[in-house]
């Protein structure tokens, strides 16, 4: 199973080669990340994908655990609406991820939503 290979090798990465991640690659990885379950299904978030060099600067200035920003050619920004919170609170597991064997049968639905995805504002 190659995507099992993937997460296993997983690490934390602060380096980045000198390459452009294509849109078509941030489209999927965006599309992976609007398929994730949230709380009574509100989908509370919003994407901002930076691709501009002098934000990805700026970024590594202004926070401290995003010093490698600067060497990245984009970064994906997961921020919670609280307008779309319906289930008070639940807003951070629902734009965080989780990891298991399924007990049940569930069908796939596309959840993508092109009005989520900002480019370097929101």
């Amino acid at each position: 199973m190659e995507i099992l290979k993937e997460i296993l090798n997983r690490r934390s990465i602060r380096k980045f080669k000198n390459q452009e991640v294509s849109n078509e690659i941030v489209k999927q990885l965006l599309r992976a990340a609007m398929q994730a379950p949230s709380a009574n299904n509100e989908q509370p978030w919003e994407f901002i994908v930076v691709n501009k060099k002098e934000i990805l600067e700026k970024i590594s200035e202004v926070h401290p655990y995003a010093k490698m920003a600067k060497e990245a050619a984009v970064a994906i920004i997961v921020c919670g609406d609280l307008k779309k919170e319906v289930s008070k609170g639940r807003w951070v597991q629902d734009c965080s991820a989780a990891i298991g064997y399924p007990n049940e049968d569930k069908r796939y639905e596309d959840r993508y939503k092109e009005e989520r995805v900002h480019y370097n504002e929101w």
